[in-house]
């Protein structure tokens, strides 16, 4: 009896060569593609593409005729809304900045996925991620760098459990991207020069304030910009507009580069400081997750990235309570910044991770 694997298509290049490279390693491949986006006009979702507008669904539909598979639409409206989009809103109002791709990844990809695939029957869900998923001796599964660093995902699938890494295929993790557009090219698959989707899909425009204003409950307040003890230096447009770490874009003429040390919901300032003010030797992290490991029970040493582009640095990590863990870095580190995940790495494997505090 073959193993059923149920591949997430989002008629991009990697989900297609994903599902192609299954079938012929002789798994019996079911094509789904998930409806996320809410209602929108047909413009936009054309002008989105990305993984989830309305022309993902015909390029999706017409990959998986190439293929001979059946193929499905999904909707996982309101999964996404709940898990992805309002938690984005809720954590820029807090003055945090989130990762939209690892609660999509958790709650809605993998969550909602799975369960519905194990539902009608499937082992397996499958992936075009850059990366792999491998069981470790101590028979605990833990997701691998893929072969091509440039291209490597697994920063934001740090949050997959045991049980959903348990039933993932991610077969792309095997090969680079030019190998993935050849493959696309050889099978005859039109989407195999289709570029990379970019920034968050449901903000294709890339303002972030304007869909935070028209999903908030409240208008947002203007505040203050003010220095580490106190001192005010100008108004602020509102904390959703700033991030930690940030240079660009604050409208301050200081004399000296300024950057966001701290976002303050509760007073509506914004912290500026330095670039030495900016720079940090520790950070601490809750809601954590472990992979190669069941927990962390003493001090060890491991390589953490502390966002999705972050080429990642060396650090001490101990536990310092129940969900809490507190990494102590080599070198100093620029823009910790809270809601953004910290992800530890044993070697290749993903040890774990957890949300920057």
């Amino acid at each position: 009896m073959k193993k059923k694997v149920v591949v997430g298509l989002s008629g991009g290049v990697d989900s297609s060569v994903a599902a192609w490279l299954l079938k012929e390693q002789g798994y019996d491949v079911i094509g789904v593609t998930m409806q996320i986006w809410q209602d929108e006009p047909e413009l936009i979702q054309e002008e989105n593409g990305g993984c989830c507008g309305l022309s993902a669904v015909d390029d999706a539909r017409r990959v998986a005729q190439i293929l001979d598979i059946p193929y499905y639409v999904m909707n996982f409206k309101k999964e996404f809304k709940a898990n992805v989009m309002d938690y984005f809103v809720d954590e820029y109002l807090h003055g945090r900045t989130p990762n939209p791709c690892i609660a999509c990844n958790r709650y809605v990809k993998w969550e909602s996925l799975l369960q519905r695939s194990l539902a009608i029957g499937a082992d397996y869900i499958a992936t075009g991620h850059y990366a792999r998923v491998e069981q470790l001796p101590n028979g605990r599964y833990a997701i691998k760098n893929s072969v091509t660093a440039e291209k490597d995902q697994t920063y934001a699938l740090y949050n997959l459990t045991q049980e959903q890494l348990e039933h993932t295929l991610m077969p792309v993790g095997n090969y680079s991207k030019d190998q993935i557009r050849e493959m696309a090219e050889k099978i005859g698959l039109q989407v195999a020069n289709k570029p990379d989707s970019q920034d968050i899909c449901f903000v294709p425009d890339g303002d972030y304030a304007s869909f935070i204003e028209e999903n908030a409950d409240a208008p947002i307040r203007q505040g203050n910009f003010v220095t580490p003890d106190g001192k005010i230096l100008g108004k602020h447009k509102g904390i959703i507009h700033y991030t930690v770490g940030q240079r660009k874009g604050l409208g301050l003429a200081l004399g000296y580069p300024a950057f966001v040390l701290e976002i303050r919901p509760e007073t509506d300032e914004v912290v500026i400081g330095t670039y030495e003010e900016s720079l940090t030797y520790t950070l601490r992290a809750n809601e954590l997750n472990f992979m190669s490991v069941e927990d962390i029970t003493e001090p060890i040493r491991v390589f953490a990235k502390i966002r999705y582009n972050h080429k990642g640095a060396w650090c001490t990590v101990e536990k310092t309570g129940e969900d809490e863990i507190i990494c102590t870095f080599d070198e100093p580190i620029r823009a910790v910044t809270p809601g953004q995940a910290v992800v530890l790495y044993d070697g290749e494997y993903v040890l774990g991770g957890g949300t920057i505090l």
